[in-house]
């Protein structure tokens, strides 16, 4: 079997667990959840109030600039453990839909985002969410009114 193959099975076998349900990727762990000794997505509380939090300022109007500096002054570390935060974290963090209980799988595909190119599977109360469906929404068409490539942004974005 060659590399070409071999790839092929993967992203099939892939494809397979996002169709049945039974993928290990909708229980990855993201800032705000933790795994529990049962491999289940838990609520972290710390970093669950930074996560609602961001959305809220964000839904309020403040800027990523503005939130990243209110999480330094709070002296509240990056995902990775860095000093301040980034706009790019806290964009990605808001455009994750994990934090309402439900896991979008294959948004990429080909290393790419996927616009709807690739089917995508939505699963619905996987775990406990951290903000409200109202809430992600609103933070959704504030991405949307203030993105530079609104295409991508609607493309990207949830509607539940």
């Amino acid at each position: 079997m060659n590399m070409i193959q071999h790839s092929e099975e993967i992203k099939a076998g892939l494809r397979q667990g996002f169709r049945d349900g039974t993928s290990k990727l909708a229980q990855r762990k993201c800032y705000g959840y933790e795994v529990s000794a049962d491999g289940e997505l838990a609520i972290n509380k710390k970093e669950a109030e930074v996560v609602r939090w961001i959305f809220e300022q964000y839904a309020e109007g403040k800027s990523l600039g503005k939130i990243a500096d209110g999480l330094a002054r709070q002296g509240i570390p990056s995902p990775t453990g860095k000093p301040k935060w980034n706009r790019e974290a806290i964009d990605r963090l808001l455009a994750n839909e994990k934090y309402t209980g439900r896991v979008l799988l294959q948004k990429t595909a080909g290393g790419r985002d996927n616009p709807g190119y690739e089917d995508r599977y939505l699963y619905h109360d996987t775990h406990e969410a951290i903000i409200s469906d109202e809430l992600f929404q609103a933070a959704q068409e504030e991405r949307l009114q203030r993105s530079r490539n609104p295409e991508k942004t609607l493309a990207m974005s949830m509607t539940f």
